[in-house]
């Protein structure tokens, strides 16, 4: 079939500098140059992927605009809990609990365009109000990961210490999930949980703007947020986990 505009194919990329064994790109409709925006076809189209993957190792991961997207071009990189609402679809939205990074987590629905289409709303209602985010698919695509950051926010404001900047990590979705990737002899030999954390702490939204940004997604979505249970189970991103790897280039996004 020949490739023309009206027929753009939707490409897994090699990726030039890769943060370790299969982390390649997958870019939706690349001849038609989308910008780096979700919209519910492509975000349909990832957790596709990671359905199709049948590896529950396999993760999928989105940096938007202002939360690390390494170009402005549609691509994504191949806790405890809180129940707060459930959809009409079944879609089921929890609070990330005991993690530094204030998230949300989606999962259920009774289809999986019922769970792309909560995580799409979320998504084109943050972009529209300029608020970064960070998106991990999890778990061979039951569970999506919905993590709000204001870090390059900070950075411009001058709020980020002189010890956090001098590490020259951006902490974009692997790094908010736990995959740290370190440029600095002496930050790999001294990581630890502490600094990890220490450094994610400075990404999340302070407690009083998640819950403002909370109201904004529930709003999109269309349900209320105001259902609470909390829940055993522990979901993919473990407050207790850290993982290094030392790098001195990075760049690229599906692992």
């Amino acid at each position: 079939m020949p490739l023309d505009a009206d027929n753009s194919p939707s490409v897994v990329a090699i990726n030039v500098s890769p943060i370790e064994y299969g982390h390649v790109l997958l870019i939706p409709q690349v001849l038609d140059c989308l910008p780096q925006r979700i919209d519910h076809k492509s975000l349909l189209l990832a957790l596709h992927m990671a359905v199709e993957a049948a590896n529950p190792y396999f993760r999928v991961g989105y940096n938007s605009l202002g939360a690390f997207a390494t170009i402005n071009h549609l691509h994504f990189q191949k806790a405890h809990s809180l129940k707060i609402s459930t959809t009409n679809d079944g879609v089921r939205i929890s609070k990330l609990m005991s993690y530094p990074v204030r998230g949300l987590f989606f999962e259920g629905g009774n289809s999986i365009k019922d769970l792309s289409d909560a995580v799409s709303n979320a998504s084109v209602c943050l972009q529209n109000n300029n608020i970064p985010f960070n998106i991990l698919i999890s778990d061979s695509g039951k569970r999506i990961f919905l993590l709000l950051q204001c870090y390059a926010e900070k950075q411009a404001l001058g709020e980020v210490s002189s010890e956090l900047l001098g590490t020259q990590v951006n902490p974009a979705v692997w790094e908010m999930s736990g995959h740290m990737v370190l440029k600095r002899k002496e930050d790999y030999e001294g990581a630890s949980e502490e600094k990890a954390r220490s450094l994610l702490a400075e990404v999340s939204l302070s407690e009083e703007r998640f819950k403002e940004v909370n109201t904004m997604i529930f709003e999109a979505i269309g349900c209320s947020g105001e259902e609470e249970e909390e829940l055993e189970e522990e979901s993919s991103i473990s407050g207790g986990f850290i993982r290094v790897n030392c790098c001195t280039s990075v760049k690229g996004d599906v692992f």
